[in-house]
């Protein structure tokens, strides 16, 4: 059986070695087999084997079928800086898994400059730390600067979304544009008005840590950045879920 290596970024992160293929892989973590657990992760499988940081080795000793033939579901590896440790080379699909493993797989693609006409976008940083962010900054020149040596507060490696928030410069209504952030929208509007009025720092934290997250809540889509270097995983349109992923798109209420 194939061996297979999966980057975990939501809800903890992790490199795991695993026979199962992406989809059995991601309703084995959401649902399990006797823990009861029912909980969303997203994945992304890596072309592994590679570099120091990781015991190989230790993988292959361990990730071997089961005496009755079955695959083995999981050996884990790391469950610490995994992602500063894997190369965006080796980066290959990213994964949604729903609370009832149902997967919906995006393809990578290297991330162009975004401008958008607000002036603004909002971010939620996903993996190795989860603030929520209002920014000035398109997602590749956020991956830039939250990746920076220079700056005071770095991370080596990020996984963030830019997410959908309500024009909230001239709305209020948070029924107006369908599923956004929508905690504490009077706090979320400051910080945006202080990013657009503030001439010296380009990012504002609305949340420190993140408190709920959800697929439907994805705007553009997921990125992974190593400095300038982001990988982007594009969410796909509301009717292209509709036409190829209604089960998914359903059960991550998106639909």
């Amino acid at each position: 059986m194939q061996t297979h290596y999966y980057l975990s970024i939501f809800p903890l992160e992790a490199l795991i070695a695993s026979q199962l293929d992406p989809l059995h892989f991601g309703q084995y973590m959401s649902t399990g087999k006797k823990n009861g657990s029912y909980e969303r992760i997203m994945f992304i499988e890596i072309d592994g084997e590679f570099g120091s940081a990781f015991d190989w080795e230790y993988a292959r000793q361990q990730c071997v079928p089961h005496a009755d033939g079955s695959p083995k579901n999981s050996v884990w590896l790391s469950v610490y800086r995994a992602l500063e440790n894997v190369d965006l080379e080796r980066l290959r699909s990213l994964y949604l898994t729903t609370a009832d493993g149902r997967s919906l797989e995006l393809k990578p693609e290297a991330a162009q400059p975004q401008p958008n006409s607000r002036g603004y976008y909002v971010y939620q940083e996903i993996c190795p730390i989860t603030p929520l962010v209002v920014s000035k900054l398109d997602p590749v020149q956020f991956s830039s600067h939250m990746t920076n040596p220079s700056n005071k507060v770095f991370v080596p490696k990020m996984a963030f979304a830019d997410i959908k928030t309500l024009d909230l410069e001239h709305n209020m209504d948070p029924t107006a544009s369908g599923p956004v952030y929508d905690k504490n929208l009077g706090h979320l509007r400051d910080c945006i008005l202080a990013v657009k009025q503030g001439t010296e720092k380009p990012n504002k934290n609305v949340e420190r840590s993140m408190q709920s997250f959800a697929y439907n809540i994805i705007d553009g889509g997921v990125y992974i950045g190593d400095g300038s270097r982001v990988i982007q995983y594009c969410m796909p349109p509301k009717e292209q879920i509709r036409q190829h992923h209604y089960d998914w798109g359903r059960s991550a209420m998106v639909l």
